[in-house]
Formats: C-alpha cells, structure tokens, sequence
C-alpha cells in the first residue's frame, strides 16, 4: 500500500542560493521510484506516493540521494498527509492565520525541541512575533511581517538545537490540498 508524504527542502533557490529545478526535483524522486511525483511553487515543496516507511529514513534517502545526483546538498522534512492534516487541524493561532495566512509560519523541525529550549527561544524574541511548538512543528505569528524580523530561522535552530524549515501558512493549506487530491 501506498502513502502520500509531503516532502519540504530547506533554503532551496534562495537569491541564488542552492538552486534546483523542480524538473530535476521531480525527475529524482520518480527515478527513485516514488510515484505520482508534484511539486509546489520554487521553494521545494513535493508531493509523492511510495510505499509506508517511516519519515527520517525518507528524510536521509532523500538528502543523500540529492546530494549524489544533483550535487544539493539541504535538508528534507518529510510528513505523511495524515501528519500534515493533523498538524494543519491542531493550529493553535486560526484566528491569526484566516486574518493574515502570509504572515503565519510553520516551521518543520528535524526534532522536537524540549520544553527548555521553547522557553529559550521565546526569550529571545525581540519583537511583537508568537510561538507556540508542538512536537516537530513550531507555529509562528509574524504581526509586523517576516522580512524585517528577528525571529529568523538562524535563532530558531540555535534555540531549538535542530534543523528546521518554514511555510506561510497559504502554502501549507495549498500542500494539503495537494496531498489530499491523491
């Protein structure tokens, strides 16, 4: 039987940086024999089919197998759809998120930060930004926008002590959709 996982790479086509085309993307999952292979946007967001298998041996096939045959070399998070809708249904900010979807975050975690470093991180915040972690999720408000904020995806991994990648929460809706369409 077949699962539907979501698939995020981290600082992929960034200002030039880590540039990968969604083709080669798309190309390098089908080649390893995922099925019904889509991307989403530029960002390095996939969508996919293949057999159940736990998420972090998903996670380091694909990075390994990335960084041999496309010479990238980031991050994937990897979450069934089941996971993905879950976490989409246990949003603790849905106020803030239908107000403003594009200044709403989930940040993907390679690990679920302990209850010590949550209370670092939100230390450390210096503006008006809310967080609020759940396992290998962090949900982050941004009221006065991400560009400008402090509150960047550098501190979150120092606080946190993992790897971590962000959506706006329009994208996360979109990937939903994606992976429920299946």
């Amino acid at each position: 039987m077949q699962t539907t996982y979501i698939a995020l790479l981290r600082a992929v086509n960034l200002a030039g940086h880590q540039t990968v085309s969604m083709t080669d993307l798309r190309d390098l999952l089908a080649g390893l024999g995922f099925a019904d292979v889509r991307s989403l946007l530029q960002s390095g967001n996939l969508v996919f089919k293949t057999k159940a298998r736990p998420c972090a041996g998903l996670e380091r096939l694909l990075e390994t197998e990335a960084a041999k045959q496309l010479a990238l070399d980031t991050d994937f998070f990897a979450r069934t759809a089941g996971e993905w809708q879950a976490v989409v249904g246990k949003n603790p900010f849905r106020k803030e998120a239908e107000r403003d979807p594009g200044h709403f975050v989930l940040a993907c975690l390679k690990d679920a930060p302990g209850g010590a470093q949550v209370k670092g991180l939100k230390a450390a915040i210096a503006g008006r930004e809310v967080v609020q972690a759940a396992g290998r999720h962090l949900y982050i408000v941004y009221p006065d926008g991400i560009g400008r904020s402090r509150l960047t995806t550098a501190l979150i991994e120092k606080k946190l002590e993992t790897r971590a990648t962000g959506r706006n929460w329009n994208t996360v809706l979109k990937l939903l959709a994606s992976a429920s369409a299946r």
